[in-house]
């Protein structure tokens, strides 16, 4: 058991502890939470005097371990391209536990990233939730699959139209190819639940559970018109969604508070790298959560290394987001959206015992880092 007493403690449940004590049992969950807690015989006790103690940061969109460090082509497992409709692919099966990114994570606080396929394709396969350390992929699942990743705008284009010369060349090709595979997803399913069931069909199996509505797509959308194009599409085939990176947000944050997708906003650090990113703004975030939009601040690494997680958190802050806002949109709300709130996001007994305790507060001081890191109630960083 590890006891952690005398800690500022932020549990992201509505409760907070000035001078607070966490008890973690030796099943990995947290057994105890208050403002004093006698040490058990045997518990291994830390001193947080001074100290913030929070629950393990998550990332609710990432391509951790599938697009590598110090790598070019050898590394990169994040676009299976040459088809724009590959729903069958898994993210499990290209994610290296060993990339120098997971400690890189661990050490400054970011317990769990919920990583995935790129954006080339129009439909690119399953995003999981993974507990970012780890030797074996299939030990550190939380849930497998989160999300189906679909893209719009110029990524798809790009990588079809400008580069092979096929469709999908213009937003219209990318909506009727997600359309007609969403068509084929209901055809396959009312199929499934018939006298009659269908021949196996690989990409239309990985696409139930978005049509039962068990996952969400996971709309890459960039410009307003492709975030409303996502929206527009979920809602014919009645289907959940999550908005992710969500750049032009602000442009119709009224119209994204009255239907209620969560979004998922960033990576916001960084250059305005193409032309899809010209509206960038870490007031966007502010403009959402005030507009009555469920945010979560995402780093899509490596296109921002996801150590600077709470980094992007603070500059959201110091462009109008409420403190309180950018910790939750870095702990329960990205754990929330993900269907993952039942183990990860906040401190609450029971839940798992992933504990930061931070040499200064992330979200203030340039240059915070993990004192401890503490995962499934073990210390694997210090």
């Amino acid at each position: 058991m590890i006891l952690i007493q005398n800690g500022h403690i932020k549990t992201m449940a509505g409760v907070e502890y000035e001078n607070g004590c966490i008890l973690l049992g030796d099943d990995g969950k947290i057994a105890e939470i208050a403002p004093s807690i006698q040490a058990p015989e045997g518990a291994y006790v830390i001193d947080a005097e001074g100290k913030l103690v929070t629950p393990g940061c998550v990332d609710a969109h990432c391509h951790i371990g599938l697009h590598e460090q110090a790598m070019r082509w050898e590394g990169s497992d994040v676009n299976e391209k040459g088809d724009p409709i590959t729903p069958q692919m898994r993210a499990i099966d290209a994610i290296r536990p060993h990339d120098e990114m997971f400690e890189n994570a661990i050490s400054h606080g970011v317990t769990c990233g919920v990583t995935g396929p790129g954006s080339a394709n129009v439909v690119g396969g399953t995003f999981a939730a993974i507990k970012l350390w780890g030797e074996s992929v299939d030990e550190m699942i939380v849930k497998d699959p989160v999300a189906m990743k679909v893209a719009f705008g110029e990524n798809p284009k790009g990588a079809y139209g400008n580069t092979l010369k096929k469709l999908p060349a213009t937003r219209m090709g990318t909506a009727s190819m997600l359309r007609e595979t969403l068509f084929k997803a209901k055809e396959y399913l009312d199929a499934k639940n018939s006298d009659k069931p269908p021949k196996f069909d690989m990409k239309m199996e990985a696409m139930l559970p978005v049509m039962r509505k068990e996952i969400p797509l996971k709309a890459h959308a960039h410009r307003s018109d492709d975030i409303l194009t996502a929206i527009r599409i979920a809602k014919e085939f009645d289907v959940d969604l999550t908005l992710d990176h969500c750049t032009e947000g602000w442009l119709v944050a009224d119209i994204l508070g009255k239907e209620g997708y969560p979004a998922f906003v960033g990576p916001t650090l960084g250059s305005k790298s193409k032309i899809e990113l010209s509206g960038k703004s870490f007031e966007t975030a502010a403009i959402l959560h005030e507009a009555g939009v469920n945010i979560s601040i995402i780093t899509d690494t490596p296109v921002v290394p996801i150590q600077y997680l709470p980094l992007s958190a603070g500059l959201h802050v110091a462009a109008g987001l409420p403190e309180e806002e950018a910790w939750k949109a870095i702990t329960i709300n990205p754990a929330t959206a993900c269907g993952i709130a039942d183990r990860v996001g906040s401190l609450e007994v029971g839940k798992d015992a992933d504990v930061v305790i931070w040499t200064d507060d992330p979200l203030k001081v340039v240059g915070a880092k993990a004192y401890v890191t503490i995962l499934d109630g073990e210390i694997i960083y210090q």
